[in-house]
Protein backbone atom coordinates (compact mmCIF):
# COMPACT_ATOMS: atom_id res chain seq x y z
CA UNK A 1 0.00 0.00 0.00
CA UNK A 2 1.63 3.68 -0.94
CA UNK A 3 2.65 5.89 1.58
CA UNK A 4 0.46 8.98 1.55
CA UNK A 5 1.51 12.37 3.20
CA UNK A 6 -0.56 14.04 5.44
CA UNK A 7 0.34 18.14 4.97
CA UNK A 8 0.08 18.43 8.77
CA UNK A 9 2.88 15.87 9.11
CA UNK A 10 5.24 17.60 12.13
CA UNK A 11 7.64 19.22 8.66
CA UNK A 12 9.53 21.92 10.70
CA UNK A 13 9.94 23.54 7.38
CA UNK A 14 5.90 24.32 6.87
CA UNK A 15 6.58 25.64 10.53
CA UNK A 16 10.21 27.66 9.99
CA UNK A 17 7.93 29.72 7.19
CA UNK A 18 5.21 30.20 9.02
CA UNK A 19 7.29 31.79 11.69
CA UNK A 20 8.90 33.87 9.42
CA UNK A 21 5.93 35.31 7.56
CA UNK A 22 4.04 36.36 10.97
CA UNK A 23 7.68 38.07 12.03
CA UNK A 24 7.41 40.27 9.14
CA UNK A 25 3.76 41.63 9.48
CA UNK A 26 3.47 44.56 11.79
CA UNK A 27 2.16 43.61 15.17
CA UNK A 28 0.16 45.98 17.66
CA UNK A 29 1.99 47.01 20.52
CA UNK A 30 -0.17 46.70 22.88
CA UNK A 31 -1.66 43.05 22.45
CA UNK A 32 0.73 41.49 20.11
CA UNK A 33 -2.00 40.88 17.69
CA UNK A 34 -1.50 41.37 13.87
CA UNK A 35 -5.04 41.98 12.78
CA UNK A 36 -4.26 46.03 11.57
CA UNK A 37 -6.15 48.25 9.71
CA UNK A 38 -4.72 51.24 8.24
CA UNK A 39 -6.86 54.38 8.70
CA UNK A 40 -5.45 56.82 6.28
CA UNK A 41 -6.86 60.26 7.75
CA UNK A 42 -4.18 62.39 5.86
CA UNK A 43 -4.78 60.51 2.92
CA UNK A 44 -8.29 61.18 3.11
CA UNK A 45 -8.03 64.32 4.09
CA UNK A 46 -5.37 65.60 1.59
CA UNK A 47 -7.62 64.31 -0.99
CA UNK A 48 -10.72 66.17 -0.11
CA UNK A 49 -8.71 69.58 0.28
CA UNK A 50 -6.88 68.72 -2.95
CA UNK A 51 -10.27 68.26 -4.82
CA UNK A 52 -11.79 71.21 -3.80
CA UNK A 53 -9.20 73.71 -3.89
CA UNK A 54 -8.02 71.89 -7.58
CA UNK A 55 -11.90 72.36 -8.70
CA UNK A 56 -11.81 76.02 -7.52
CA UNK A 57 -8.68 76.82 -9.07
CA UNK A 58 -9.59 74.98 -12.38
CA UNK A 59 -13.37 76.39 -12.69
CA UNK A 60 -11.74 80.23 -11.97
CA UNK A 61 -8.91 79.88 -14.31
CA UNK A 62 -11.53 78.93 -16.71
CA UNK A 63 -14.22 81.39 -15.95
CA UNK A 64 -11.13 84.60 -16.63
CA UNK A 65 -10.52 82.55 -19.81
CA UNK A 66 -13.62 82.67 -21.14
CA UNK A 67 -13.99 86.16 -20.12
CA UNK A 68 -11.03 87.44 -21.37
CA UNK A 69 -12.17 86.09 -24.78
CA UNK A 70 -15.84 87.78 -24.38
CA UNK A 71 -13.57 90.76 -24.07
CA UNK A 72 -11.01 89.62 -26.98
CA UNK A 73 -14.51 89.13 -29.27
CA UNK A 74 -16.35 92.44 -28.88
CA UNK A 75 -13.26 94.33 -29.44
CA UNK A 76 -12.76 92.70 -32.78
CA UNK A 77 -16.47 93.61 -33.26
CA UNK A 78 -18.01 89.96 -33.07
CA UNK A 79 -21.36 90.14 -32.21
CA UNK A 80 -22.94 88.22 -29.52
CA UNK A 81 -26.18 86.80 -29.64
CA UNK A 82 -28.44 88.05 -26.52
CA UNK A 83 -30.84 85.69 -26.10
CA UNK A 84 -28.19 82.81 -25.70
CA UNK A 85 -26.45 82.36 -22.90
CA UNK A 86 -22.84 82.12 -22.64
CA UNK A 87 -22.79 78.19 -23.29
CA UNK A 88 -19.25 77.96 -23.61
CA UNK A 89 -18.14 79.71 -20.56
CA UNK A 90 -20.41 77.22 -18.69
CA UNK A 91 -18.82 74.27 -19.94
CA UNK A 92 -15.37 75.66 -19.99
CA UNK A 93 -15.95 76.30 -16.27
CA UNK A 94 -17.70 72.39 -15.78
CA UNK A 95 -14.08 70.87 -17.27
CA UNK A 96 -11.91 73.15 -15.58
CA UNK A 97 -13.28 72.22 -12.53
CA UNK A 98 -13.47 68.76 -13.34
CA UNK A 99 -10.06 68.61 -14.32
CA UNK A 100 -8.64 70.98 -11.36
CA UNK A 101 -10.48 68.87 -9.30
CA UNK A 102 -8.46 65.50 -10.24
CA UNK A 103 -5.46 66.85 -10.24
CA UNK A 104 -5.46 68.71 -6.80
CA UNK A 105 -6.84 64.91 -5.42
CA UNK A 106 -4.04 63.44 -6.63
CA UNK A 107 -1.69 65.94 -5.19
CA UNK A 108 -3.66 66.59 -1.86
CA UNK A 109 -3.53 62.10 -1.75
CA UNK A 110 -0.16 62.08 -2.00
CA UNK A 111 0.90 64.92 0.37
CA UNK A 112 -1.44 62.94 2.77
CA UNK A 113 -0.11 59.77 2.45
CA UNK A 114 3.32 61.06 3.09
CA UNK A 115 1.85 62.47 6.43
CA UNK A 116 0.21 59.43 7.31
CA UNK A 117 3.02 57.71 7.36
CA UNK A 118 5.80 60.52 8.73
CA UNK A 119 3.14 61.74 11.73
CA UNK A 120 -0.07 60.47 12.04
CA UNK A 121 -0.82 57.53 14.13
CA UNK A 122 -2.08 55.23 10.93
CA UNK A 123 -2.41 51.56 12.38
CA UNK A 124 -5.72 50.61 14.42
CA UNK A 125 -5.68 47.07 16.22
CA UNK A 126 -8.85 45.56 15.28
CA UNK A 127 -8.06 43.44 18.41
CA UNK A 128 -8.09 45.84 21.12
CA UNK A 129 -8.47 48.92 19.10
CA UNK A 130 -5.15 51.02 20.00
CA UNK A 131 -4.01 53.18 17.52
CA UNK A 132 -0.35 53.47 16.91
CA UNK A 133 1.88 54.60 14.14
CA UNK A 134 3.82 52.18 11.64
CA UNK A 135 5.64 53.70 8.92
CA UNK A 136 4.46 51.95 5.78
CA UNK A 137 6.79 49.78 3.42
Amino acid sequence: MPSTSNLYDDDESLFDRAASISSSAPMCPSCGSTRLSSRDLGKKTGAAIGTIAGAAGGMSAALSGAVAGAHLGMSLGAEAVPSMPPLGAVAGAILGGLSGGIAGCAVGAALGEAIDGAVLSNCRCLSCGHVFSHPRA
